[in-house]
C-alpha cells in the first residue's frame, strides 16, 4: 500500500474541494479499489504464471501460452485505470491550487492597499466555491473520468473478458502442438474480476450522477438569477 501513499493524498486534498456525489466517489476509489487491490487482489495473483500448468515440457511454451492469454496482468491493468482514471481529478486540484494561490495574493494586496479586485472563488474563511470557470473545470475532469473509466471496461472485456477461464488453448511457436494450459483458482479469480467490474460501474454511475447533478444546480441558479 506504500505505493499508493503519494495519490492518496494527494486525492485527498480534493475532498474539500468537490461535491457531495464526488466525495462518495473518492471513498469508493479508496476503499474499493486501492485498498481491495493493495490488501487482496495482488496476493490472489501473485501466482498467476508461476502456478499455471501446461501439458508440455517444451521450453517457453508456458511464457508464450501467458503471454497470449494475459497480455497485460489483471492487476497492472487495474493499477492503470486507477492512475488514469484519478489523473482528471489531480488535474482539478492543479486548478484549485493555481486560484488560492491566486486569490490569497488579491486579499494581500486589500489587506495592504485598501479595495481593489474581489476574490471570485474563496470566501473570507478561503474555501473554495465551485462556479465559473472552476466548475467548467471540474465538469470537464468529470466528463474525462466517465470517458477513462468506460473505456477501460470496454478493454477490460476484450483483452480478457469478465470470467477466468480454467483452461486457456495456446498454439505459439515454440509450443509444439496445441497446447492446453490451466490457471491457477480460477473461480476466486473470477470474483476478483466481477469485484472490480462492479467497483467501476458504480464508480462510473456516480460519475454520470454527478454531471447531472452540477447541470441541474446550475440551471437553477441562472433561473433564479432571471427572477
Amino acid at each position: 500500500m506504500g505505493e499508493w501513499g503519494i495519490l492518496s493524498k494527494l486525492l485527498d486534498k480534493v475532498q474539500s474541494h468537490s461535491t457531495v456525489i464526488g466525495k462518495v466517489w473518492m471513498t469508493v476509489l479508496f476503499v474499493f479499489r486501492i485498498m481491495v487491490l493493495g490488501a487482496g487482489a495482488e496476493k490472489v495473483w501473485g501466482d498467476e504464471q508461476s502456478k499455471m500448468v501446461c501439458n508440455t515440457k517444451q521450453p517457453g511454451c508456458t511464457n508464450v501460452c501467458y503471454d497470449q492469454a494475459f497480455p497485460i496482468s489483471h492487476i497492472r491493468f487495474w493499477t492503470m485505470q486507477i492512475i488514469f482514471v484519478s489523473t482528471p481529478t489531480l488535474m482539478y486540484l492543479g486548478h484549485v491550487l493555481h486560484i488560492v494561490h491566486k486569490e490569497k495574493k488579491i486579499r494581500q494586496h486589500q489587506a495592504e492597499h485598501q479595495g481593489g479586485k474581489q476574490p471570485k472563488y474563496t470566501n473570507d474563511r478561503g474555501r473554495v466555491e465551485i462556479k465559473g470557470d472552476l466548475l467548467a473545470s471540474y465538469i470537464t475532469s468529470v466528463i474525462f473520468k466517465i470517458l477513462l473509466e468506460a473505456a477501460f471496461i470496454v478493454g477490460q472485456y476484450y483483452l480478457y473478458g469478465f470470467v477466468m477461464v480454467p483452461e486457456i488453448r495456446c498454439t505459439r511457436y515454440p509450443c509444439p502442438h496445441t497446447v492446453e494450459c490451466f490457471m491457477s483458482r480460477p473461480t476466486e479469480k473470477t470474483v476478483f474480476i466481477i469485484f472490480m467490474l462492479v467497483v467501476s460501474c458504480v464508480s462510473l454511475m456516480l460519475n454520470v450522477i454527478e454531471v447531472i447533478y452540477l447541470i441541474c444546480q446550475r440551471s437553477k441558479k441562472q433561473q433564479g438569477r432571471k427572477y
